[in-house]
């Protein structure tokens, strides 16, 4: 069920998506990648995500018309039906993957059905929603989809490998539904930030070129502006560590300490 909130205020470039489904409601990243879109007061955003009173707060920020519904990445079965009911409101023009969960690995480790979740939450859900959302956009021939992957996924690290093998999977998927969508209309666009500091990484020391929500947000809503194809990397310079980072010895590498 989505539940409609109009927040009527400020005003945005014209053009771009009209309608913009938010996988993930909740997530500092993807709220700041539809803040810095930039898009009119018309624009209608659907906040989807577990916890309908966080929406409804999130939606109260953004200077669009705000829909919010819930959603939850485990319940697969219903993914399909959610997304039936947000493209019955009207056509999507983007749609931001966004869900995601971080679990220690030593939780995970005391705690293994634990992995399931992440690995749910961060992977599976992900895919049975866009194969979903890709099928609609593709019978428009028309969209946008957005899938917030990591710089974990280039080499999973012992410190967190159940977390890092959720995103190299997303990742994997990523591009091959780039593939399957070329021709279409219809665009996926990677992106893989860095260590991002927010609520999720609370307390956590900030890797090398370490990045904010907000900077995600404005990388990925410039690349939409351009047209890009992607990957994107947040920041740039994150490229050519992750290209280091392919090339170290496996004996180094296992020497990591996170």
């Amino acid at each position: 069920m989505l539940t409609s909130t109009v927040r009527v205020t400020g005003s945005g470039a014209a053009g771009g998506p009209q309608r913009i489904l938010l996988l993930g409601g909740g997530s500092e990243i993807g709220l700041a990648i539809v803040a810095a879109l930039g898009r009119g007061p018309e624009t209608e955003i659907v906040l989807a995500g577990r916890d309908p009173a966080a929406l409804v707060v999130a939606g109260a920020a953004l200077p669009y018309q705000v829909q919010t519904g819930r959603y939850d990445a485990l319940e697969f079965a219903d993914h399909q039906g959610f997304v039936d009911k947000v493209f019955a409101g009207g056509p999507v023009d983007l749609v931001i993957s966004a869900a995601g969960v971080l679990i220690g690995q030593p939780e995970l480790d005391h705690d293994p059905a634990r992995a399931a979740d992440l690995i749910g939450t961060n992977f599976t859900g992900h895919v049975t929603t866009l194969l979903a959302c890709a099928g609609r956009l593709r019978e428009r021939g028309h969209g946008t989809i957005v899938v917030l992957s990591s710089i974990a996924a280039v080499r999973p690290r012992k410190a967190n490998l159940v977390y890092g093998a959720s995103k190299t999977a997303l990742d994997a998927f990523a591009r091959g539904l780039t593939d399957a969508l070329h021709g279409s209309g219809v665009r996926v666009l990677l992106v893989r930030p860095g260590f991002v500091t927010g609520r999720m990484t609370a307390g956590m020391s900030p890797a090398p070129l370490a990045t904010t929500p907000a900077a995600v947000g404005l990388a990925v809503a410039a690349a939409l502006r351009r047209g890009d194809r992607g990957p994107v990397w947040v920041p740039r310079s994150l490229a050519l560590l992750a290209s280091a980072l392919r090339l170290v010895p496996r004996p180094l590498w296992r020497q990591l300490r996170r």
